[in-house]
């Protein structure tokens, strides 16, 4: 699915670049869109250490997705265009992302059987750089600030900025509730991780014309997270026997199923030592990341201060004079 909209974004790119040579934004027509309201809705992809695809270990890679653990994200945004190819965006972002080793059928993985699911809210800023657009300035178009004739209005634009996000990853004990496992330390931490972390957004799109006020398009972006702790897993396996007096504790830091792991071949990851206290848990060489894709619904609110100032500047003729 992504290879598709990735092609289709670079046929609809190309088709529109000797359009764009031609009639490429004046002061005129790009200052009709200087401010817009954004609502983006849309799936989320995890990567990091729990599940992903099988076999698995596909490091930042969409080899590495996992349909089952798809998630969701919804976010409001402005966006300020101040040049006729740059605009810097404002986003605050509600992501769930989750994971689940049971969706692998690698052994090390399933054998583990670690899961989450983590609630984030974001902040992020980025600067967008429009490659092409059609935005003519003329009554056959129908642009903001103009009426009647043929809808055209496009964008095509990539970008990278820098976030700030929270979260907090929970997993589900057997009595079917969901905890928070940042408080629990499963990784033997002498003390929490922290619940805050920056983000590296990076991405393209496209936006079409839906009238004079609005605009739908779609949105793909890859989001590095600056911790590895995204699913609680980065290290090494905890000790459950130093959770005694909390057996809800003791459970995450190894839930593994015995019934899968004695069928891990002992030569290759060790046997069911491969869990115990000290042994690897997650890889914390490498940042969590997430996958974005995002429908965008875009709200022109440049348009009515432009008509206030054409019905005040353009005056009808008095006395056979036209004044402004």
């Amino acid at each position: 699915m992504i290879r598709c909209i990735t092609f289709s974004f670079l046929i609809g790119l190309c088709s529109n670049y000797i359009g764009q040579r031609i009639n490429f934004n004046t002061q005129k027509n790009w200052s009709l869109n200087k401010k817009e309201l954004l609502l983006n809705v849309g799936a989320t992809q995890f990567l990091g250490d729990l599940g992903g695809s099988n076999p698995g270990g596909y490091d930042y890679s969409l080899r590495d997705w996992d349909w089952e653990s798809i998630g969701f994200n919804v976010g409001v945004g402005y966006r300020y265009r101040f040049h006729p190819m740059f605009a810097t965006t404002s986003m605050l972002s509600y992501v769930m992302v989750r994971g689940d080793d049971a969706h692998s059928e690698e052994f090390v993985r399933k054998a583990r059987n670690l899961h989450f699911k983590s609630s984030m809210f974001e902040l992020q800023q980025r600067l967008e750089v429009i490659l092409f657009s059609v935005e003519k300035f003329s009554p056959t178009y129908n642009l903001p600030g103009q009426r009647g004739g043929k809808r055209r209005n496009q964008q095509y634009y990539i970008f990278g900025g820098v976030g700030l996000t929270y979260f907090n990853p929970k997993a589900q004990y057997t009595d079917g509730r969901w905890y928070a496992l940042r408080p629990l330390m499963t990784e033997g931490q002498d003390k929490p991780y922290s619940p805050l972390a920056f983000t590296l957004p990076m991405g393209f799109g496209f936006r079409v014309g839906l009238g004079a006020e609005w605009r739908i398009g779609l949105e793909a972006s890859y989001n590095t997270v600056f911790s590895d702790y995204l699913d609680d897993v980065s290290g090494v396996c905890g000790d459950p026997a130093s959770y005694s007096n909390d057996p809800i504790a003791a459970y995450f830091v190894n839930p593994s199923d015995p019934a899968i792991t004695i069928q891990v071949p002992s030569g290759s990851v060790g046997g069911y030592n491969w869990f115990g206290p000290g042994y690897q848990r997650g890889d914390d060489k490498q940042r969590d990341s997430y996958y974005r894709l995002n429908l965008v619904l875009v709200k022109n609110i440049t348009y009515k201060d432009y008509g206030r100032q054409r019905i005040k500047t353009s005056k009808t003729k008095v006395n056979g004079t036209k004044i402004r």
